[in-house]
């Protein structure tokens, strides 16, 4: 079992306590990012204990804990997978080669983006969400997104052990900066647009975990196979925590349009909002919102950037070394629409200058599997309402379809129809303020507010009813 030392003053399984240097860095960081924690962190909550899972194994099976926990005292710490020493590089222009164990020094730049850019988005949840526990509609609601919060903290541990351990100065002043943006910021932002977008109410936070943590999980699958081993290996075991994030998404969603269908039904002849419910139509605008907001975290559609990631071994496709393709990718194309001149043409495209588009390929895949899931709660209902799932070019502001307007199904329209229509593809003021009126917090033991549904099982074999979170 590859076990974590937790005697440590930061906990790992790489060994730390061996390279002095590094670990005198790594803890001259930490009060820095407990400071952080403390400021930008869930609000109010720091000194309540809550049952937290902690991952005391890299191994998949029984690789964590139970307990209480205070959250500035969760033992956030430094987890990779075991090292595999034949392991290759399974893509691009290096195929074949033993795995990099430090950093090559003509990537050195690239990589060192990639891993920043990897590490910002993880403390930007955090101040995204850091206000949403004072109107949880549950102790159980309110625990996940502390678990949520504390495992993106250890996401972002993640980067900065790379950045300490492979990048010297340059690395030390970069885990710095991941300390001092700040989401929303517009003097400081954080780097990724989606990572600056207000995370106010509970039905915003759903959509966040179940679609911009689902970019998440894909960009980890690339990174998970990178020819720089330390990145590949870090990710695969952040993959292991990212998935409850995702669960946490989907099923909120899901159970928020339970209890909308449970209203409905109860009462036929009663506006939804009248009922304390949120209405089925709102849910769908912000699903339009986050999926296609999220949709930008690939990047462009046509990208030197993702080809070069791709030829140098430093970011693949999602389970790369599983596809039974060419993994170099030097001669295949891919055939994709354009925007060019205010009109879509079709266009062959070198593979590698599409990994962006490939990668978000099974991403949109992925993300019809959640529309089929609410979908089945609405016919369970016998409601006459199905959701969707918008477009690719739907409301983007990254690549070439940022230059035009499109509506939901992915077709050319102009400014005027989008003027008109825009209410009723995303959500509006009055949709936002209806949905923050709701907002009100749920904190007793076994209790949960009206607009959503309780959850069908609770946590680590625990009932609904259990005390989450002590207050």
């Amino acid at each position: 079992m590859a076990t974590i030392d937790y005697e440590q003053k930061i906990p790992n399984n790489v060994d730390l306590k061996s390279d002095k240097k590094l670990q005198r860095a790594l803890e001259k960081w930490q009060p820095d990012y407990i400071d952080w924690w403390r400021d930008m962190g869930p609000t109010d909550f720091n000194e309540n204990e809550v049952f937290l899972r902690t991952a005391v194994s890299v191994d998949r099976d029984g690789w964590a804990q139970f307990e209480y926990v205070r959250m500035p005292e969760y033992r956030w710490g430094i987890f990779l997978q075991p090292d595999d020493s034949e392991r290759t590089i399974p893509f691009g222009d290096h195929m074949g080669e033993p795995a990099w164990q430090q950093v090559p020094g003509e990537y050195r730049n690239m990589l060192r983006r990639i891993i920043v850019t990897q590490g910002d988005t993880e403390p930007a949840s955090v101040e995204q969400q850091r206000l949403l526990g004072l109107t949880a509609p549950s102790l159980y609601d309110l625990r996940n997104l502390f678990q949520v919060n504390v495992e993106e903290g250890r996401h972002l541990w993640a980067m900065v052990y790379l950045l300490h351990g492979f990048f010297g100065r340059d690395g030390r002043e970069e885990a710095d900066e991941l300390l001092e943006r700040r989401s929303g910021n517009p003097d400081h932002p954080r780097i990724l647009g989606t990572f600056n977008e207000p995370c106010r109410d509970w039905l915003s936070f759903f959509c966040f975990t179940t679609y911009t943590d689902r970019d998440g999980k894909f960009q980890l699958l690339a990174l998970a196979e990178s020819g720089f081993d330390p990145l590949a290996r870090t990710c695969r075991f952040m993959l292991t925590e990212e998935a409850h994030h995702m669960f946490v998404g989907q099923t909120g969603i899901g159970r928020v349009i339970e209890r909308t269908c449970q209203l409905m039904n109860e009462h036929p002849d009663r506006d939804v909002k009248e009922l304390g419910g949120i209405p089925l139509d709102i849910v769908q605008r912000y699903i339009n919102f986050w999926s296609s907001s999220s949709n930008d975290l690939f990047g462009g559609e046509i990208s030197s950037n993702a080809a070069n990631f791709f030829g140098t071994g430093l970011k693949g496709r999602a389970n790369e070394a599983k596809l039974n393709l060419d993994h170099k990718a030097l001669e295949e194309i891919y055939s994709m629409e354009v925007w060019e001149d205010g009109r879509l043409s079709s266009r062959d495209v070198p593979l590698r200058n599409a990994m962006n588009e490939v990668l978000r390929d099974e991403y949109v895949n992925d993300n019809e599997k959640g529309i089929i899931y609410f979908n089945k709660i609405v016919e369970r209902h016998n409601i006459d309402f199905r959701f969707s799932l918008p477009h690719r070019r739907f409301n983007r502001r990254i690549g070439m379809y940022s230059e035009g307007l499109f509506d939901l199904q992915g077709n050319p329209i102009d400014q005027a129809t989008w003027e008109r229509d825009k209410n009723a593809l995303l959500p509006s003021r009055e949709d936002r303020e209806h949905v923050a009126s709701l907002m009100k917090p749920c904190h007793e033991q076994g209790k949960i507010a009206g607009w959503i549904a309780p959850p069908q099982k609770g946590i680590d074999g625990k009932p609904f009813e259990y005390e989450y979170v002590k207050l």
